[in-house]
């Protein structure tokens, strides 16, 4: 059985005294069925792990550089974020690959130095809307796959989130057959790539304004395994919301 993983990415969002929302959200659920995981800025990793420690929440990164250190100024090595008590980071996620133009080959460096310093690591795939309209939505996906995922990597070590960039703070949502092919199709290049033990452990999240009104619906679909949380997980009562219904998925 796949745990069911809830996982809150903040952005760059959140002061010292958001945290608050994360003392609302343990003392709301402290034992989920689901894991549960929240991604701050960089300047909040640290206390986030101190304030959850004890806790059924853990932390991870938003990103982190290739490199384990070195002259990057204004970066964040894998080992830095795994030092403030991270355990998960984030790459690839469409922001970066947009803002910050990070191919592939960026991102599956990014995801090796995670998992050399340790830390499990969220590799973001999806398409655009152009993409979708142009039915080139499951080409897109399977090249991503093969470029950002690295060859050693385990159930244990690696999650795929599924996020259609057109759905991302839009408010739109991909019709549930729509995300149901997309993660039947991310499962069948998985085993294919790494064998069915590996390819079906590894879980495969849906993100795009994921809500507690809609997450039933989506948490529902085949081999949707949780969710990457963006605007939703800033609150504890919202985060609360969805991480009850994946519970109860």
């Amino acid at each position: 059985m796949r745990v069911k993983l809830a996982a809150g990415n903040w952005k760059m969002n959140g002061l010292s005294a958001d945290l608050a929302e994360i003392d609302a959200l343990a003392a709301a659920h402290p034992d989920p069925r689901s894991e549960v995981l929240i991604c701050p800025p960089a300047t909040l990793v640290a206390a986030m792990a101190a304030r959850t420690d004890g806790t059924a929440i853990a932390v991870g990164g938003q990103s982190c550089h290739p490199a384990a250190s070195g002259a990057h100024t204004g970066d964040v090595s894998a080992a830095m974020l795994a030092d403030a008590g991270a355990t998960y980071v984030i790459v690839g996620h469409s922001e970066r690959r947009a803002d910050h133009g990070e191919s592939d080959d960026d991102v599956r460096a990014q995801a090796r130095a995670a998992l050399e310093a340790g830390l499990k690591v969220i590799v973001c795939v999806g398409e655009t809307e152009a993409q979708r309209d142009a039915s080139n939505t499951l080409d897109i996906i399977s090249g991503q796959l093969a470029g950002s995922v690295p060859d050693l990597v385990t159930g244990e070590s690696l999650v795929i989130a599924y996020e259609p960039v057109w759905a991302i703070g839009t408010g739109r949502t991909p019709t549930t057959d729509q995300i149901g092919e997309v993660h039947d199709f991310i499962r069948a290049r998985l085993e294919a790539r790494f064998g069915t033990g590996v390819g079906r452990s590894v879980r495969i999240l849906y993100g795009g304004s994921v809500k507690p009104g809609n997450a039933t619906e989506i948490f529902a679909v085949s081999n949707v395994d949780g969710a990457l949380v963006g605007g939703a997980s800033l609150k504890a009562s919202d985060f609360g919301g969805i991480i009850a219904a994946l519970d109860a998925a």
